[in-house]
């Protein structure tokens, strides 16, 4: 880790009392500094604990003042509600999308079995979620390693719904002044309403989303219906209550300290960062020192760098830090601050970039965006790459390959062996077929392995869509076919409309 990032804050910075929390991106004039002046020291990562509401010195705890974030219009604010969008329509009506009449997602516990589109997973096939989470785990390396962290800043769902939370509380209490003003002011009329009608949309959108999660585990039809008729379980009326009641508390109270104190991956992300990390960077060289001053201060000719220390970056931020004070850990890469000091600069009309998309290196050697992206295929990231390729290849492979058929055979284990009518030594075995299509088929069922071996009666067994099926058969051979003991078969369960879809599994059968 770089010292920039040792250095860095981890608490956020509160907001700059003497700037107004509405104040224009149009910075007041200020006096510049001296020639010779140097750039304030940064404090460092606990002194800004003095800025916030003080507890006792004996204390270990430090309540912090709530962050009320800024809005802000521009190109990565705009990317975040576009995968806002894309991710909810996805969450909030894949469910009710219909697929071989059943919807097209459903994790049905009760039948043990899972949906997903044209495929029927059965326990058996737990691999594949052991494989999903193994391509996830690679994903997020990949994409943190390159990019930092994306995830967090646009396709979160703590981020998706914290963002749609705050559109709500926008809408009706105001922007970043007046909801500060509404809190401190006392209870009346006025705020009971305002604050009610707040609540009362985000109670809808949480219970809608706990009840849409509940959907992809229980036919969302049925649990519309059951909804409607106050007739839903007692598993189901908590799962739709825990999980909306979490997406209450998280995304409309906890809100950034969720990513701060509480997420596990904001704990470790620095252990994927490297100096070529593409992250939310302040650009120091260019920014320091800051200061106010009007459109028609020279501010090269005042000792200023182009930062006009406006505090916007810091009101726009939904975690509330001072991207300024380096890289931290509260840093989601969202970009608000980006699109916020753009603004800011297009008024001043300076450069756009003060605060940009960069890696370490790349402010600290003044690299072209040409060597950025030539630094993103460093080995590290290329490892990655190709392992999650080769994952994900295999995996594509194992389900385009994957036969809809699943055979267990057990061999009787009453009597090791009988004599038959014929004289034959006869087995019996136990066949359990699972039919992984969605449609009724007929397996034919042979067998092999020893010299005149066969089935007592000719099998076919015949197995409904998604479902199970079980059989008894009789294999006989003729007395001294082979020595005394066990000896290796084969079953071989074969469809009878496609005999690509075969499956052969080994039994045992004991000679006496």
């Amino acid at each position: 880790m770089s010292e920039q990032q040792r250095s860095a804050p981890s608490r956020s910075t509160p907001s700059l009392s003497p700037v107004s929390p509405e104040a224009s991106p149009q910075p007041s004039a200020a006096p510049a500094p001296a020639q010779d002046a140097k750039p304030p020291a940064k404090p460092l990562r606990r002194a800004r604990l003095s800025a916030v509401p003080k507890a006792d010195e004996g204390s270990l705890f430090v309540s912090e003042a709530k962050v009320y974030p800024r809005s802000i219009n521009g190109v990565f604010q705009r990317w975040r509600w576009v995968f806002a969008w894309l991710t909810q329509i996805v969450f909030y009506g894949l469910c009710w999308l219909p697929w071989n009449g059943r919807q097209a997602v459903l994790f049905d516990l009760d039948a043990r079995r899972f949906y997903v589109f044209d495929f029927v997973l059965w326990p058996q096939d737990t691999i594949y979620l052991a494989v999903l989470l193994v391509l996830s785990a690679l994903a997020l390396f990949l994409f943190t390693t390159v990019a930092g962290r994306l995830w967090c800043g646009y396709t979160c769902p703590q981020t998706v719904y914290t963002e749609l939370f705050l559109w709500v509380e926008r809408k009706i209490e105001g922007d970043r002044s007046r909801r500060m003003k509404l809190d401190a002011a006392p209870w009346g009329v006025r705020k009971l309403g305002l604050k009610s009608a707040k609540h009362g949309v985000w109670l809808a959108v949480a219970l809608w989303t706990g009840f849409t999660f509940v959907g992809y585990f229980t036919p969302i039809r049925e649990l519309a219906a059951e909804t409607l008729s106050f007739s839903l379980s007692g598993w189901e009326t908590f799962w739709v209550l825990f999980y909306g009641g979490a997406t209450y508390g998280m995304a409309g109270f906890m809100r950034e300290q969720m990513c701060k104190y509480i997420c596990p991956y904001a704990q470790f992300q620095f252990v994927m960062f490297d100096q070529d990390t593409l992250i939310v960077a302040y650009d120091e060289a260019r920014g320091e020192p800051r200061g106010g001053r009007s459109k028609k201060v020279v501010a090269k000719e005042q000792g200023l760098g182009d930062c006009v220390d406006c505090s916007m970056c810091v009101q726009v931020c939904p975690t509330g830090i001072d991207i300024r004070n380096g890289l931290q850990l509260e840093c989601i890469g969202c970009g608000a601050c980006i699109d916020a000091c753009d603004q800011v600069m297009d008024k001043m009309q300076y450069p756009r970039g003060l605060i940009r998309y960069s890696t370490e290196n790349a402010l600290k050697h003044r690299s072209s965006r040409a060597t950025i992206l030539r630094r993103a295929l460093r080995p590290r990231v290329l490892i990655y790459s190709a392992v999650f390729l080769v994952a994900l290849t295999a995996t594509a492979w194992s389900l385009a390959t994957r036969v809809p058929l699943k055979v267990d055979v057990q061999r009787d284990r009453a009597a090791l062996a009988s004599e038959a009518d014929d004289g034959s030594i006869e087995n019996a075995f136990r066949l359990q077929l699972i039919n992984a299509s969605e449609s009724e088929r007929h397996y034919v069922v042979s067998v092999a392995g020893l010299d005149g071996i066969h089935l007592a009666e000719a099998l076919t067994v015949s197995v409904q869509g998604a479902s199970t099926a079980a059989a008894t058969v009789q294999v006989r051979v003729a007395p001294g076919a082979a020595g005394s003991g066990p000896h290796r078969i084969e079953f071989t369960v074969t469809d009878q409309a496609d005999p690509a879809v075969t499956v052969t599994e080994d039994a045992k059968f004991w000679l006496p």
